[in-house]
């Protein structure tokens, strides 16, 4: 004979399962029916539930979080199309004729963050709510977040030879930099996308002799060696992070051999010391 003690455990057990699970989504579906969001409780009438009612409860709320997730999906995949544009833009400065048309390039770039920028104001009402709902959803957007973070910070190196702030990058983005605000850049994305940078500024730098530009690997250094510096002041808790930081050491590495080449040969020449030879 069963033990009614044993089916009221379950039961109980069942019903917490489907409190949290209730919490955590139903403000998903309040979202989509644009109706205001409230706390979920059960009731009289859910304790009087069979089991197969209870799950089948549960599925929808499961399905309502898929078709999130899914509505997710294809902002992203629209934002990934437009970085892989600016990438390509931004790309061919590493080719001997691309450093005459710098000015050029980054000006097509940021026609193209005009993209991103309406790309994200189609969905930020959206994302802005999913963002907030404890980083559930934050690996959905947080690859392409940081790719454009580092195409941001490279456009703005080579308009000025300066580092982006993270100010600045939402402004690119149109986003914001508080997460009360709405859909935000999150420190980390925007850390990640700097160290990104650093790496293709010490391609750069390699390219730069190739095109006869002595002086450019220089600045880049000076430059390079600054940020590693910024860096060191951060204790990095990240891991994926604090991996990406340990390459830096090897860019800071590359750009002094490119340097060093140059100094041993007579071409490298103090930024501001006038023409290169």
């Amino acid at each position: 004979m069963e033990d009614p003690n044993r089916r009221s455990s379950e039961r109980t057990v069942l019903l917490k399962m489907l409190k949290d699970s209730a919490h955590r989504i139903h403000t998903v579906l309040s979202i989509s029916t644009n109706s205001a969001p409230s706390v979920w409780f059960p009731t009289r009438a859910t304790e009087n539930m069979s089991v197969n009612e209870m799950f089948s409860g549960i599925q929808g709320f499961l399905s309502a979080d898929q078709d999130v997730r899914e509505d997710i999906r294809k902002v992203v995949q629209g934002l990934e199309q437009t970085a892989r544009e600016i990438l390509t833009v931004l790309q061919s400065v590493h080719q001997a004729s691309g450093f005459k048309d710098i000015p050029s390039k980054c000006q097509r770039g940021r026609e193209l963050f005009c993209t991103v920028r309406s790309h994200l104001g189609d969905s930020c009402r959206t994302i802005s709510f999913l963002q907030s709902s404890n980083y559930r959803f934050h690996e959905h957007w947080r690859f392409v977040l940081q790719r454009l973070a580092f195409l941001a910070a490279f456009v703005v190196y080579l308009e000025s030879e300066t580092l982006v702030t993270r100010e600045e990058v939402t402004q690119i983005l149109g986003i914001e930099v508080n997460r009360e605000k709405g859909f935000h850049l999150d420190i980390e994305d925007y850390l990640s996308g700097v160290l990104t940078m650093a790496s293709e500024l010490s391609r750069l730098a390699v390219n730069s002799v190739t095109a006869g530009d002595y002086s450019r690997p220089l600045r880049i250094s000076n430059f390079i060696n600054e940020l590693d510096s910024g860096f060191r002041l951060l204790n990095l808790k990240n891991d994926p992070l604090r991996k990406r930081y340990d390459g830096l050491k090897y860019d800071v590495k590359k750009i002094e051999e490119v340097v060093y080449d140059l100094s041993i040969r007579g071409l490298a020449r103090e930024p501001g010391s006038g023409g290169e030879e």
